[in-house]
């Protein structure tokens, strides 16, 4: 096993969180290894004044890290799942995924109001599709307006008056110890989270055997059953940010239920289907969802959302 471990990740506030805390772990559970950070900048990092739609969607936070990964810069690198493609380069798996923290999307407000109480023509800022759909749909009266940022920047934006409100990942609050801004938790009924949102991914080389025994440790097996349940829906849709997709897996008993949408960008239809799944078939149910949803009317919008693109 290798004695100097190092981890690639973005320069934000909460990617270095996150890195830490692995470094961490790392360091906790074996004696004698050293872990450094090398951090990189993404083009996601670079380009802050568009919509993550309008500029290439899921891979802009990775691609760089995991060029990094593949000419041996780096020994693994810590995700954001959230961020992952559901297509990986050749030679790259996901190695590990702890245990996730709360799932689900929040809302800040200037006034702590909820959802429900938002005045006719009330701001809300969120960089994602899959967000602004879900909220057309239960609030069509309300304005969608982009807003990008670290979480620093985007509270700064809400309280200077740019926005009435503001929809963050719950994980991210919580992680940097800023969960007493949130003024409402939106679970799965009212919006579904995004596939692998608040949980981690430690991508590494494949056969990497150096790093194997340190995987083993790292990951939390109901968070990673879930999580691939997630990321087979995701591959079998072919979803990324170009598109309000979302797919969340929980844990009932010995069973993974899976809710999955897809929905169209003015909210107006939100194709929602569920399914419940063995671990062993957590893979093949997830493919199966996505088929469900893209039967059920998902295809329409997304060649839709396509041609609109063109």
């Amino acid at each position: 096993m290798k004695k100097y471990i190092t981890i690639g990740t973005r320069g934000s506030q909460l990617a270095l969180w996150q890195a830490n805390f692995i470094k961490s772990e790392i360091e906790r559970l074996f004696d004698g290894i050293s872990v450094k950070l090398n951090i990189i900048k993404t083009t996601g990092d670079r380009i802050t004044d568009r919509p993550l739609a309008d500029v290439g969607g899921k891979g802009l936070f990775v691609k760089e890290i995991e060029s990094a990964l593949l000419n041996g810069d780096i020994d693994l690198a810590v995700h954001s799942m959230k961020d992952m493609p559901g297509e990986l380069p050749k030679g790259l798996i996901i190695g590990a995924i702890p245990e996730r923290e709360n799932p689900f999307d929040v809302m800040i407000s200037k006034d702590n109001s909820k959802l429900c109480d938002y005045k006719k023509g009330a701001k809300i800022g969120t960089s994602s599709l899959r967000r602004a759909s879900q909220i057309k749909h239960v609030r069509p009266d309300v304005i969608i307006e982009s807003i990008r940022g670290n979480l620093d920047t985007r509270i700064k934006k809400l309280k200077s008056g740019q926005y009435d409100a503001i929809v963050l990942a719950a994980a991210g609050l919580r992680r940097l110890e800023q969960a007493n801004e949130i003024t409402e938790y939106l679970d799965d009924e009212i919006m579904v989270p995004a596939v692998g949102q608040g949980a981690l991914c430690i991508e590494t080389r494949e056969n990497d055997p150096d790093i194997a025994p340190i995987l083993e440790k790292l990951d939390h097996f109901e968070t990673n059953i879930c999580v691939t349940g997630e990321r087979a829906f995701l591959k079998q849709i072919e979803g990324s940010c170009h598109i309000p997709v979302a797919c969340y897996g929980k844990l009932i008993e010995k069973q993974v239920e899976l809710t999955a949408i897809v929905a169209s960008e003015d909210g107006r239809q939100v194709i929602k289907e569920q399914i419940v799944s063995s671990f062993e078939d957590i893979i093949k149910n997830g493919r199966i969802l996505a088929d469900r949803v893209l039967d059920k009317g998902g295809k329409k919008i997304l060649e839709q959302l396509n041609s609109n693109d063109k």
